[in-house]
């Protein structure tokens, strides 16, 4: 299974802010230049493949990320554009020994998603980690 600590190392080895900055479950103290992991709801049934779920070879796992930066709206969007052009370039992608077949970006650009009550800017981006079973 492929867990949201797993992702967010992936996420944090881009190098797009600090390794500290980069979280799962919630921001901590919404330190600026931050990225956050999170699972995002879904809605509809588990995929099971014809035959089962012993025929089933592949899982998703729906992801958002909140990028959290500062009070210029340039640098945010300049981060969340910096991510959301890494994710796009993936191939290959291997994360804990687990293949991931393919990362399906679900915005067809970072989301502007206006400040929050410090009026730092946020962008979010939503995606899928489409992976093969284990």
């Amino acid at each position: 299974m492929l867990h949201l600590k797993d992702i967010r190392q992936y996420i944090a080895n881009f190098n797009i802010t600090n390794e500290e900055q980069v979280f799962i479950g919630k921001l901590d103290n919404k330190k600026q230049k931050s990225i956050g992991v999170y699972h995002r709801k879904s809605d509809g049934k588990p995929f099971i493949g014809i035959g089962g779920l012993s025929c089933t070879t592949y899982n998703i796992k729906p992801i958002s990320l909140l990028i959290h930066w500062n009070k210029s709206q340039l640098e945010t969007e300049e981060a969340a554009y910096q991510l959301f052009e890494r994710l796009r370039e993936q191939s290959n992608v291997n994360i804990e020994g687990i293949p991931i077949d393919y990362l399906c970006l679900q915005v067809p650009e970072p989301q502007n998603i206006g400040t929050d009550e410090q009026g730092v800017y946020e962008y979010v981006i939503w995606l899928d980690f489409i992976y093969r079973k284990e």
